[in-house]
């Protein structure tokens, strides 16, 4: 009788999962792989425009240096570094990334058809190219990839800085450049600078 009575309790402590608690951890399991699954895919679309991203970062940066340089050097009067619509001489609205002109500057309307190192005109009406190295991995040789920035528009614009008293300060214009790219599977993206310019050095 002892005998019979100890198996009975060792069956009953060893009884195993019910229906239910099965379907609810498998429920907690597929709920933790689904968040796991998406935050994977998250992250793949990131490193996937991660390059993108930097040379529009960089395209803004440069836009943006360049117009303080041509103000510190005087290479255009402070006066012309406006929007054309304001009387200066960058061209308003989102542009194409094409390289500088005579006058130096990115986004003003004598900028030309950039080229490549090997002085052939970049693709799509000459908007801003970069040679690199094909599957090789050596540059300069038939295998090369032209790597074109068509998918990049820059906007430049300059608005007016107000003093304390409501009235315009006549030498500082507050700039912004936006350099937006588009890519497929991705919505658009857009990377800012801001900064203020004055009349003075």
């Amino acid at each position: 009788m002892k005998l019979k009575h100890t198996t009975k309790s060792r069956r009953a402590a060893q009884g195993g999962f019910s229906l239910i608690e099965v379907i609810i951890a498998i429920a907690v399991m597929s709920i933790g792989l689904l968040a796991v699954v998406a935050s994977i895919g998250m992250a793949v679309k990131a490193t996937a425009s991660a390059q993108e991203d930097l040379v529009a970062r960089q395209k803004a940066l440069e836009a943006l240096e360049s117009i303080y340089t041509a103000r510190n050097s005087q290479q255009v009067p402070f006066t012309s570094i406006n929007n054309t619509a304001s009387g200066g001489i960058f061209l308003s609205g989102p542009q194409n990334l094409l390289c500088a002109g005579p006058d130096g500057l990115v986004g003003t309307g004598d900028d030309v058809a950039c080229k490549t190192s090997g002085g052939v005109t970049c693709p799509h009406g000459g908007v801003e190219c970069w040679v690199l190295p094909g599957p090789d991995g050596i540059l300069g040789t038939a295998d090369d990839e032209t790597y074109s920035l068509y998918n990049f528009k820059r906007t430049i614009t300059f608005n007016q800085v107000l003093l304390s008293t409501g009235l315009v300060n006549s030498n500082m214009m507050a700039v912004t450049v936006s350099v937006t790219y588009t890519k497929d599977g991705i919505p658009a993206r857009t990377y800012t600078v801001n900064g203020l310019i004055s009349q003075y050095n």
